[in-house]
């Protein structure tokens, strides 16, 4: 039988949930405006400040293929970090949340302390 759309609710204010959220937005916040910066920095350094950018290392390789590079770098990695977080600390939250909405229909969202961890 599916849940009730009071349910949802109900699940939806409950503390599993909060922590839930909490554990996601303290993620992606950070993580997002920290890109975000990365970037524009790329960009504005790419904009304004091209000699400093033109610099060459190695060869023809210069500073801002290297920036370009890590660009590249730092969105895979941040994928990467991110799997590794959601399998750790969100997913087992998430099925906590699921199980006790599928499992237990009538009864209330919270459950003990420490059992969503």
């Amino acid at each position: 039988m599916p849940a009730s759309a009071d349910r949802y609710l109900e699940v939806q204010r409950s503390e599993e949930f909060a922590q839930l959220r909490h554990k996601l937005r303290s993620f992606i916040f950070p993580t997002t405006i920290a890109f975000i910066v990365w970037y524009a920095l790329y960009v504005l350094l790419s904009a304004y400040a091209r000699d400093f950018m033109s610099i060459k290392l190695i060869g023809n390789i210069n500073i801002a293929l290297v920036f370009g590079i890590l660009q590249f770098v730092s969105t895979f990695g941040i994928a990467w970090f991110y799997a590794r977080y959601a399998a750790k600390e969100l997913d087992p939250r998430a099925d906590a949340v699921y199980n006790e909405l599928e499992n237990n229909p009538e009864a209330a969202a919270t459950t003990p302390e420490g059992s969503a961890s």
